[in-house]
């Protein structure tokens, strides 16, 4: 088992587990196969957070902005890094007057909730900002991506209406996409551009995401499966982003199974579980195929395997890491997703096979048309 809480300690037989760990208290929870006491076990999981950002000091440090951006999606990953983050910086007010750093936390409207839902989503958004009430909140709409800049969207042949509300342009936009992964995959590109957006507004030098281990190795087949193996290092490691180099994509729960931190929220005090929003993978899935993206059952399956096999999920990750972001020298960005992308490689075109001069566009069929990185061209074209 990955993690789970055990009945008051009690084994088979009425025995009382000892924590492996301390060996004095109680056990209550196991961490892996390893049985622990609740301070063991919330120990763990904050050190595992702290200890990861730590590391992140002298890489940041050129960054003068001492702002993190901490996207929330109430889920049991960011709504616990916002708790183990909150507590570090109360301590550090009490024991020295300051802080190293401010949050901005940032809520995104999907916009795709039904009213119930959404309803929810405000309640719980107001819950989180009375329990941590000395940072920064920022919440915007996910379809305020349609208004980057950057981003032509008829030169896609994608069609926006201006004259519509926002929500209405983004909807028919993703109507427009023939297949549910092509729309998730959109859908999440708009989600990344945006985050990036808020933190440059908001001066924040890292974006802090919630990502457990569970979840990077999710990523790591989704966006493989997707076309998109060439910005795995942006969106699994810890590092530089790709957009501009004083922003930093960073994971500080990358050495958590979601399955220990959906425990954790059950462990703390007042309950964390209150603000999140739990998911039940396997009815999430859709009966009909043609609904279900890869993303739904890259979730469903490494939840399966964290529960029995948690080595194999961190394994996943560990390997992903070690890729390296590419060096793209005279190559330009996509326009979608602003991935750089080198020159000749981009589109479906750019990767049919043969990667020679002769099966690329010509540069005058080129310059008319827009740059795009595989994964988007894929999406775009279902």
């Amino acid at each position: 088992m990955a993690t789970r809480i055990i009945d008051k300690g009690k084994v088979e037989g009425g025995a009382v587990s000892i924590c492996k760990r301390c060996n004095k208290d109680e056990a209550t929870t196991s961490i892996r196969s390893e049985p622990v006491c609740l301070q063991c076990f919330t120990y763990y999981v904050n050190t595992k957070a702290i200890k990861r950002l730590e590391t992140y000091k002298d890489r940041n440090r050129q960054s003068e902005a001492k702002r993190y951006l901490l996207p929330l999606s109430f889920g049991a990953s960011s709504t616990s890094l916002l708790h183990i983050l909150d507590e570090q910086l109360r301590k550090q007010s009490e024991r020295m007057g300051r802080t190293s750093y401010e949050l901005v936390i940032a809520h995104v409207d999907l916009e795709f909730e039904d009213e119930a839902a959404s309803k929810k989503v405000r309640s719980l958004w107001k819950a989180v900002q009375d329990r941590f009430p000395k940072h920064t909140y920022v919440e915007v709409s996910i379809a305020d991506a349609l208004d980057i800049k950057s981003i032509d969207w008829p030169s896609l042949g994608l069609a926006v209406d201006k004259q519509l509300p926002k929500k209405e342009r983004l909807a028919n936009l993703l109507k427009s996409i023939s297949t549910a992964t092509s729309r998730s995959d959109i859908a999440s590109t708009l989600l990344a551009r945006l985050l990036v957006s808020v933190a440059e507004k908001n001066s924040c030098g890292s974006i802090l995401f919630g990502d457990s281990t569970t979840r990077l190795a999710e990523k790591t087949l989704t966006e493989t499966a997707k076309g998109r193996g060439f910005s795995l290092p942006w969106q699994v490691s810890d590092g530089t982003s790709p957009f501009r180099d004083n922003l930093f994509f960073n994971y500080p729960m990358r050495d958590l199974l979601k399955k220990e931190l959906v425990a954790f929220t059950k462990l703390t005090s007042p309950l964390l579980a209150d603000i999140v929003i739990p998911v039940n993978t396997k009815s999430a899935l859709s009966a009909s195929s043609k609904s279900t993206t890869i993303d739904d059952l890259m979730t469903q399956y490494f939840e399966s395997v964290e529960e029995n096999y948690p080595s194999i999920v961190a394994n996943v990750v560990r390997t992903s890491s070690k890729l390296t972001a590419p060096e793209v020298n005279g190559g330009a960005e996509c326009t979608l997703c602003g991935i750089p992308v080198a020159e000749g490689t981009d589109g479906i075109d750019g990767w049919s096979g043969e990667q020679s001069s002769s099966s690329q566009p010509t540069k005058e069929v080129a310059s008319v048309r827009p740059i795009l990185c595989y994964g988007c061209a894929r999406s775009i074209n279902g």
